[in-house]
């Protein structure tokens, strides 16, 4: 092969070409390159693939695949100009990256690189990145579910979102989820998925001590690609009850994602579970609006203290000047007073009536026991069965469950 013509090495129309520094560079690329096209695939370098498609031998070019390593970042203008010149020609680009950085690959994807696959590449994973580029995009159904993907479930999406650090947000989600998975009649359980979305800091897989996957950052990178079989691909599983997306394994961008990519993965889990609990940065973002319209509720953790407060006035505040909907807003106190905390509950009380706003749920303190079962990677039932932070967090799952009963059969 010429890394200037591009050329097969016979009479075959070339389909595919890579394109990088040096292919040599990337040996297991050219195997899988000739295991999966034959002849029909050439390569080329940065300096000559813009003039490649001024030849009529492109057009027949269906993808290319771009191989980037940590010494490649000089060459980005170029890699810049050849992947908004391959969509120009609709031609799809799937990204072969090694050791680069995600903020590099983020811009890169933006610019429209339709995949993207680590280097060195995993057994059949280019093969299958070249499937989703083929494979028709399924149509989204009622409710936004991407029709034929799953077993035509309507799940309860649940959102938590922190208004100040450490408010105990994710401990919540985490305990919620896991008690909802508990729940269900005798040999039909209840499904449930927790999904991640605080992509800096999230730590669902801490407190269930679950491994982060680079397949996250695949999956959250190219949503438009991912099917029901990718998707599940992509989850954990805690316990044999619990299916968990962690976030990535690298501190990601907020705005990594689009309104659109969250909607498509809702949509899915949605599609496929009773529950969905989605942790969420404490951050509003563009696509705070997509989870607060799809959430059933949108719980918004807080604690008896001043920063809270105002954070909830500014959260109110921000969803009203976008006129979106805060009755979907519920209000829950972390750390709430005893019973026999009669100062606390007036503060409490105080509080609410200040804000104009009511609590949905009290939660007392966890005590030392919830940190002892978060730094194990454990649900409090697996640590402490007579938490009271546990046993109120049983309580409020078993309520949820039993309304969505009461829906199922509304509706039936």
């Amino acid at each position: 092969m010429s890394s200037t013509a591009a050329k097969p090495r016979s009479s075959s129309t070339i389909r595919a070409c890579t394109v990088s520094r040096d292919v040599q560079s990337f040996d297991l690329l050219i195997e899988d390159m000739e295991a999966i096209l034959g002849e029909s695939w050439g390569d080329l370098t940065f300096a000559t693939a813009l003039q490649y498609f001024d030849q009529p031998e492109a057009k027949t070019l269906e993808f290319l695949t771009i191989a980037l390593d940590d010494e490649d970042e000089a060459n980005m203008a170029q890699v810049q100009a050849i992947i908004q010149r391959a969509r120009a020609e609709n031609v799809q680009v799937i990204l072969i990256a090694e050791e680069l950085k995600p903020i590099v690959l983020h811009r890169l994807l933006r610019l429209g690189a339709a995949d993207f696959v680590p280097y060195p590449l995993p057994d059949g994973a280019l093969r299958e990145a070249i499937e989703r580029l083929q494979a028709p995009v399924a149509p989204f159904g009622p409710g936004g579910a991407p029709a034929g993907t799953g077993p035509g479930k309507t799940g309860t999406v649940l959102a938590v979102h922190p208004l100040a650090g450490g408010a105990g947000a994710t401990t919540f989600a985490v305990n919620l989820a896991w008690e909802l998975a508990s729940l269900g009649e005798e040999g039909k359980p209840l499904s449930v998925c927790l999904l991640d979305l605080d992509l800096q800091t999230g730590s669902v897989s801490t407190y269930l001590d679950l491994a982060r996957s680079e397949k996250v950052y695949e999956m959250l990178s190219n949503t438009a690609m991912m099917d029901r079989d990718f998707f599940f691909s992509t989850l954990q599983t805690f316990h044999e009850k619990l299916k968990v997306l962690t976030s990535a394994a690298d501190m990601l961008p907020l705005d990594l994602i689009t309104p659109d990519d969250i909607e498509r993965i809702i949509a899915l889990a949605r599609a496929n579970f009773d529950f969905v609990v989605i942790d969420m940065p404490g951050t509003v973002i563009q696509w705070t609006e997509t989870v607060l319209n799809a959430a059933e509720h949108y719980y918004a953790m807080m604690e008896l203290d001043m920063r809270s407060a105002q954070n909830a006035l500014r959260l109110v505040r921000a969803l009203k000047a976008e006129g979106l909907a805060v009755d979907k807003l519920r209000y829950v106190l972390n750390r709430a007073p005893r019973f026999t905390d009669l100062s606390g509950k007036s503060r409490a009380r105080r509080m609410a009536e200040s804000l104009d706003i009511s609590f949905a749920l009290q939660l007392p303190d966890g005590t030392a026991q919830v940190t002892q079962a978060n730094d194990h990677g454990l649900p409090l039932a697996e640590v402490a069965a007579k938490n009271p932070l546990l046993k109120e967090i049983r309580k409020f799952a078993q309520t949820l469950d039993e309304a969505r009963k009461q829906q199922a059969r509304a509706a039936a």
